[in-house]
């Protein structure tokens, strides 16, 4: 049997879809029109915009906004107190609604705790953003970022482990045994 826990201080307005199986904790907020999949874990604090979508399985920390014009794709992990934003541009006089840039981050990926991503970019499957980093550009599959502005620090597996490759440009994951290639400076999984 499949159900939605809800913390009684979270609030969900009318008007947006949860998944089943997915928790809500304690002083959150979801708006109307947002999405969230199945599976999904938001911590406490953690504010959900207007027309957001969140794919299944991801898990949001503690302290998080995640701004109209962010989608997270399944399998995503959001460290405590990671920033979105949505205007390149904020001016508090000035709106600036119809200028939203949107954010993707791509499936498996994750945000450390503290990163902050500027709007406007994608951030490809599986990527691996460091604690503190600060996004400002798109984002390779695999890739680990770390820094302020974020940089190329290495490569990650699917698994969350550093990838090292060999004179063959292979590389293979410690934890699962997965093998990959990196041509181009672009990774890919082989197995």
């Amino acid at each position: 049997m499949s159900s939605i826990n809800v913390h009684s201080s979270a609030i969900i307005d009318q008007g947006c879809t949860i998944g089943n199986n997915t928790s809500i904790w304690h002083f959150s907020h979801v708006m109307s029109g947002a999405a969230i999949g199945e599976s999904c874990v938001l911590g406490q604090n953690v504010f959900v915009g207007k027309n957001v979508r969140i794919g299944n399985g991801v898990r949001i920390q503690n302290n998080v906004s995640v701004y109209e014009g962010v989608e997270l794709e399944d399998d995503v992990f959001v460290g405590p107190s990671a920033v979105f934003t949505n205007v390149i541009n904020p001016r508090s006089a000035v709106s600036r609604k119809d200028e939203f840039k949107n954010t993707i981050v791509k499936k498996g990926a994750t945000i450390g705790a503290n990163a902050t991503v500027v709007c406007g970019v994608i951030i490809g499957n599986f990527a691996f953003i460091g604690a503190g980093a600060v996004v400002t550009k798109d984002v390779p599959p695999y890739a680990l970022m770390k820094g302020n502005p974020a940089v190329l620090s290495g490569w990650m597996s699917e698994f969350g482990k550093k990838l090292f490759f060999d004179s063959g440009n292979k590389a293979v994951c410690s934890e699962s045994g997965q093998v990959y290639q990196i041509e181009n400076n672009k990774v890919t999984r082989l197995s």
